[in-house]
């Protein structure tokens, strides 16, 4: 800490947008975008890694401040043998528009073996991050957490007082999907596809998007029914497929149910349903997805579908199978709810996007894919007279 005048400011629910619950730690606030109750239902320990990264999660406040200090201690997971994430970015907004960011490093990394399954935990130390020579006037700051990293926040110090943001003005979006919702292979947190499309959209959104763990789970659906929000959409598809997770029997039923513990909260306000996006390893082909040992064994990461085509006989879930019973229940279900609306995947990213934007690692896309989804999630969706239409809120 450097030694000019430092007002320190509690982290609380009134400077925090997009986490639906905080924890204070012996180090400091840990941000969760699941509330304990619903964790307690899981023990699933991807789901509590993924839930505890911050993403689309911003403190918000207004300061005249020109100098932000914010201690924080990261932890991240990676695997021996496979090429690491790269490190978190926290970003600074001010006044609507990205102006610095800072690299995220320390903390506690645990690297695990994956021949054995054994852990080895290495501690660094807390980062602060100093954001400075902004400008002497009252202004609006935003400060966005790394979506692929938990984060501890430790401290935020100003030079000038802190108040609470202004209420946004916004149609609140809540949105939930898998890793690619989630942000996996984008670089900054602004940049993930629902980032981008809630800013062009102009709505404030709040992201339920948890890599590897958009599995229907009816605690999730119980959280968004509990859950303040003006616009919802749900991007259902590719962890069903990936994790091998259920048959085409329980599916139907499994989303039937999903939808309506939503509506017992939200009866009656726009819900959009998302197919998968292109993904050309479970177009077709069944889950379990896997890594690609062999190309592993070059140093990079990709993954492949471990299922047999001919499995989608016996009720085998693949992409082209989910968007076929998405758009049927989607259609059965419009009957009785004129505000319940589908968008097939493949508008956001096609196969024929799959030549200028490829997966590069098979499964997820990267930052020039994530702006191109959320540049066209935002025409279809938040457009006038658009499904989620901001203006009519």
């Amino acid at each position: 800490m450097s030694s000019q005048n430092w007002t320190t400011t509690p982290i609380t629910t009134s400077i925090v947008r997009g986490a639906l619950e905080l924890e204070r730690t012996p180090q400091g606030t840990l941000l969760h975008r699941l509330p304990s109750w619903a964790r307690a239902q899981c023990a699933d320990p991807q789901l509590a890694m993924v839930e505890s990264q911050p993403s689309g999660v911003r403190l918000a406040f207004r300061s005249s401040a020109t100098a932000i200090e914010i201690d924080v201690l990261r932890s991240r997971t990676t695997y021996a043998g496979i090429p690491p994430r790269p490190d978190g970015v926290i970003e600074l907004v001010v006044d609507g528009r990205v102006v610095a960011h800072t690299v995220t490093s320390g903390g506690t990394t645990v690297t695990i073996d994956m021949a054995t399954g054994a852990p080895d935990q290495e501690t660094g130390p807390v980062l602060t991050a100093r954001f400075t020579d902004l400008p002497d006037a009252m202004k609006d700051i935003e400060i966005w957490l790394p979506h692929n990293e938990t984060i501890e926040i430790v401290e935020l110090r100003t030079d000038a007082p802190v108040e609470p943001g202004r209420a946004p003005g916004r149609p609140v979006w809540l949105h939930h999907g898998s890793s690619i919702s989630h942000g996996s292979n984008a670089t900054h947190p602004t940049e993930i596809w629902p980032a981008a499309a809630a800013r062009l959209g102009g709505a404030e959104l709040i992201n339920l998007g948890f890599g590897g763990s958009a599995l229907l789970d009816p605690f999730t659906a119980r959280t968004i029914r509990d859950t303040s929000a003006d616009l919802i959409s749900v991007k259902i598809g590719i962890n069903l497929v990936n994790t091998d997770l259920m048959r085409l029997r329980a599916f139907g039923p499994a989303v039937h149910g999903f939808l309506d513990t939503i509506r017992e909260g939200h009866p009656v306000i726009p819900l959009l349903v998302v197919s998968p996006t292109f993904c050309a390893i479970h177009e077709d082909t069944p889950g379990p997805g896997s890594f690609d040992l062999g190309a592993l064994a070059g140093g990079v990461v990709r993954f492949r579908a471990t299922g047999d085509p001919a499995e989608r006989a016996a009720g085998k879930l693949t992409l082209t199978v989910i968007r076929d019973a998405l758009a049927s229940i989607v259609r059965q279900r419009q009957a009785g709810d004129p505000h319940l609306f589908y968008l097939d995947g493949r508008e956001l990213y096609g196969e024929s996007d799959s030549a200028e934007y490829p997966l590069q690692d098979a499964l997820h896309p990267d930052p020039a894919t994530h702006r191109l989804m959320g540049e066209r999630f935002a025409q279809f969706a938040f457009a006038d007279g658009a499904p989620l239409d901001t203006r009519c809120q």
